[in-house]
């Protein structure tokens, strides 16, 4: 049991992204003492690539707090600083570096993370996004007391919300950076008063959310229409669902920003156009079929389809061929 603690925290953040930031601001806003910030070091951008500083090290220059970016925690000097704030707890959201033992072990009250699944499931890297490719219903926030493991820590606060049909992973990420922040605070408001209650995971319930890579992008159309409806969803703003079409000799690789599942019965083989008109272009997939709505062309910005058949109606004729990448039968089911 920690001990009772009646007077603000004494914390130290550490994040990176926009998502981190927001959690940020709402601590700021709080009653408790933001000592210092961690974040890691700046990174080359844009295309004259420029060092260039997280969304959570601008925040905290705004705000006068101390920024610290060690490269990882393995120097002893970097610990001792950590150590030098003397604070009540670490918040971790999304800080991109594996904190080690004697890390999550200095503040008085260890380091809790926010977490964007509901735990145990989703742990890794891309938790919003399995979520959302797997058809879950809900999804949510855990504030985990840390530990060594991957995402294993004791839950202490769970927030939930729901998964609608229409949600990418830019929405899902947009609701969980509105659900975060309070959780964080009412898990804060437990802590400083010593009543909390910390649950274990149940292992046997776990499930890994691996990290997107560029490959998962090319749409298979042997999977069924939901499957690919999901994967589309999941895939916004990166990488971005696509397909690769042949025009004679040359290809044309093709981004899906939209789409919908059609419930149609067909003959068709997977990846042939059964329609097309601006409503959207029908493909068949190896159940029901799919309604590409908003497509990207190489080299152009995203449009709705109908703007797109004005000037490439040929490229989308009933009974074209859309090419993509072929699956084993085991991947496919």
């Amino acid at each position: 049991m920690p001990n009772v603690v009646t007077k603000p925290l004494k914390i130290i953040f550490a994040g990176t992204p926009d998502f981190a930031a927001k959690h940020l601001a709402a601590l700021l806003q709080s009653e408790h003492n933001v000592v210092a910030v961690y974040c890691p070091p700046d990174k080359p951008a844009g295309r004259g690539k420029k060092l260039t500083a997280c969304a959570t090290k601008l925040l905290a220059m705004e705000n006068n707090i101390p920024v610290e970016q060690p490269e990882n925690f393995k120097a002893e000097l970097d610990q001792v600083t950590l150590a030098n704030y003397q604070a009540d707890i670490m918040v971790v959201v999304a800080y991109g570096l594996l904190l080690p033992v004697v890390i999550l072990e200095t503040p008085r009250l260890g380091c809790i993370n926010v977490h964007g699944s509901i735990l145990p499931k989703w742990r890794g890297a891309a938790p919003i996004q399995r979520s959302l490719e797997a058809g879950d219903e809900k999804t949510g926030v855990t504030i985990m007391q840390m530990d060594k493991g991957l995402d294993t820590g004791d839950m202490i606060l769970t927030a939930t919300c729901d998964i609608t049909l229409k949600d990418t992973s830019a929405s899902l990420y947009e609701k969980l950076a509105e659900l975060g922040p309070v959780a964080l605070i009412d898990t804060l408001a437990l802590m400083a008063k010593g009543h909390y209650k910390r649950q274990p995971q149940d292992n046997a319930q776990a499930t890994h959310a691996a990290k997107l890579d560029k490959t998962e992008a090319e749409l298979n159309w042997q999977l069924n229409a939901e499957i690919l409806d999901r994967k589309i969803r999941a895939y916004i703003p990166w990488p971005v669902a696509q397909f690769t079409f042949n025009e004679s000799a040359k290809q044309h690789r093709i981004r899906v920003w939209q789409a919908s599942v059609i419930e149609l019965a067909h003959d068709q083989k997977p990846g042939t156009i059964i329609s097309s008109d601006k409503a959207g272009i029908v493909v068949a997939t190896g159940k029901n079929a799919l309604r590409l709505e908003v497509l990207q062309l190489p080299g152009k910005k995203a449009l709705a389809v109908a703007d797109i058949l004005n000037g490439k109606a040929e490229w989308f004729t009933q009974g074209q061929s859309i090419n993509g990448s072929i699956l084993t039968q085991q991947e496919v089911t």
